[in-house]
């Protein structure tokens, strides 16, 4: 019964570790997620500059993890290349050495006296509107800081090495042996692809260590397998993404299976080195406090060394990544799924925002591929082609309704989450972007329609007719252009006055071709049917810029 009650401890200081860091990841990525992406997106000119910036970030949010996720996500995107990506993924396995250093200190250092101090000023933070995110930062440091202390106490209460059975278990393994640390190795990758958390696998190896009964050549082991399990993260974030991203996350564990293939050729030597540098002598017994403190410094020079030997070797890599997973690997895209939403279970409420942006983007971009569509058929109203050309629209307005309803549902999911007040404002323009998209694609349909029941009549437009049609279609165009242009931008890179001017310029045309058309049926230049038709498809484009007004007008936030 009390290993019963001190293993619950241990389970629940676990969950506590991975709840602190999770929420002061989070806290971080809200108070700068914007400059994290910034950071991650333009500081990675070379291989250097890209290592640095991974490791800076990975620091920062404490959690390797969530960059990799992130860096997959720009890769999926466009904004990272693939060499570029596996350079911040080498930088963000050193920046996740941090962790083991903290947890290592919280095994050497009383942390009890900041942990409530810690609480009380969050909890005041938090109930302050401004300073919110800094106080849930700080609660995720307490958390994490109690859970070290608990682990800690409960390691005591075990006192493992006083457990005859125990010390001989671990006793009969044979260090020595390669089969024993490849068994462990195996152990530690197994576990850390189940729990989902480096971090927490670390907690556990640095307990059993610290007490004494785990050897550390097993306890590096173990290590060696979290910094191999850790890479499944990334690769279940790129599962429903484009093929680029999973070559990123297929670069990432071929980077760490490589690192432990080697430090496995020189596996003692290399221990023993790092033991030189901790002060730990294997030989002599009674240092088992100093144990964690190796096996941090065992993480970082591990991970060091792997990326020194390899970021000369990044456009190698990616080679191989590119022949492991050939383009035809890639599913074509359907016109229905979407192409840069990936809701699995790793998204993070900045990188959810970032890929709803690009999204909404490609939305736009579809829906004047649509209305090129449309132009088309137009040119070809009595060509053999047109049945088969009207029924593409078809199945694109209902592709673009599809569209409009999962970015929808993704974005309300995503309000749900504790968010920043910027990122909720992001959340509302965008639903009212993809909303006037989907009309833009409804009068595409519309013109389309009209464009049909013209076929059936046995005349044609006239020439002044067909000439204004084009000035009418020239302009929608031009219009959608600079939409698209403007969705894919910052918006202070753009000005919403020349969307203004193009909307004045098809509102000043479409009023004067109404006025032409009622004087024209009149003077029975053409039928009132045809009349009528011709000036549906002009009304209807008319409208068509009012919905891209409503979308760049989103955009700017207005």
């Amino acid at each position: 019964m009390e290993y019963t009650i001190i293993a619950s401890k241990l389970l629940g200081a676990l969950g506590l570790l991975i709840f602190g860091m999770r929420m002061m990841s989070d806290a971080l990525q809200k108070m700068a997620g914007p400059q994290l992406r910034h950071m991650l997106g333009k500081m990675t000119a070379n291989r250097l500059a890209g290592m640095l910036t991974g490791t800076m970030v990975t620091c920062a949010v404490q959690s390797s993890s969530a960059t990799t996720v992130m860096t997959v996500s720009f890769v999926s995107a466009g904004l990272l290349t693939l060499g570029q990506a596996i350079s911040v993924i080498m930088g963000a396995n050193i920046g996740t050495t941090l962790t083991a250093w903290i947890m290592s200190l919280g095994y050497n250092v009383d942390l009890s006296n900041i942990i409530f101090p810690a609480f009380i000023l969050g909890i005041i933070l938090i109930y302050r509107k401004r300073q919110r995110y800094v106080g849930d930062f700080l609660f995720g440091i307490a958390f994490m800081f109690w859970s070290l202390v608990m682990l800690s106490m409960a390691g005591k209460e075990l006192d493992l090495e006083h457990n005859e059975t125990v010390v001989s278990f671990f006793a009969s393994f044979d260090t020595s042996s390669h089969l024993t640390i490849h068994a462990f190795l195996a152990i530690g990758t197994v576990i850390t692809c189940i729990v989902q958390s480096s971090a927490a696998v670390m907690a556990i190896t640095i307990l059993l260590c610290s007490t004494g009964v785990l050897p550390i050549h097993l306890g590096i082991a173990l290590v060696m397998g979290e910094n191999i399990g850790t890479t499944a993260t990334a690769n279940l974030a790129a599962m429903g993404s484009g093929i680029e991203a999973r070559r990123a996350a297929l670069a990432h564990l071929l980077f760490n299976v490589f690192g432990v293939f080697w430090v496995l050729c020189v596996f003692y030597p290399f221990v023993n080195g790092v033991c030189y540098l901790a002060g730990y002598d294997p030989s002599v017994s009674g240092q088992a406090t100093r144990l964690p403190v190796v096996l941090a410094m065992f993480h970082t020079c591990f991970n060091i060394t792997n990326t020194l030997l390899l970021i000369s070797f990044i456009p190698q890599l990616e080679r191989v990544v590119r022949w492991l997973l050939p383009q035809k690997a890639e599913s074509a895209h359907d016109g229905q799924n979407l192409k840069y939403i990936q809701a699995g279970p790793m998204a993070t409420p900045e990188i959810a925002v970032f890929e709803a942006q690009k999204e909404t983007a490609f939305f736009a971009e579809r829906m004047h591929t649509m209305f090129t569509m449309v132009t088309q058929l137009m040119d070809d109203i009595h060509a053999d082609s047109f049945d088969e050309k009207y029924a593409n629209i078809e199945r694109e307005e209902d592709a673009s309704d599809k569209m409009e309803q999962a970015i929808a549902e993704y974005l309300a999911q995503l309000s749900n989450d504790h968010l920043s007040d910027t990122t909720k404002q992001k959340i509302r323009q965008m639903l009212s972007e993809v909303s006037e998209l989907e009309s833009i694609g409804d009068s595409c349909y519309k013109i389309s329609r009209t464009l049909a029941r013209h076929r059936e009549l046995s005349f044609a437009f006239i020439t002044s007719q067909t000439d204004n049609l084009h000035k009418m279609r020239d302009l929608t165009d031009k219009a959608l252009r600079q939409m698209c242009k403007v969705m894919h931008g910052h918006r202070s890179e753009h000005n919403i006055n020349e969307t203004y001017r193009i909307e004045n310029e098809i509102n000043l045309l479409r009023n004067k071709l109404k006025e032409e058309n009622i004087q024209a049926i009149n003077d029975h230049e053409y039928s009132y049917t045809l009349g009528t038709l011709y000036f549906d498809i002009v009304n209807e484009m008319e409208k068509l810029c009012d919905y891209i007004v409503n979308v760049v007008e989103a955009r700017f936030g207005k």
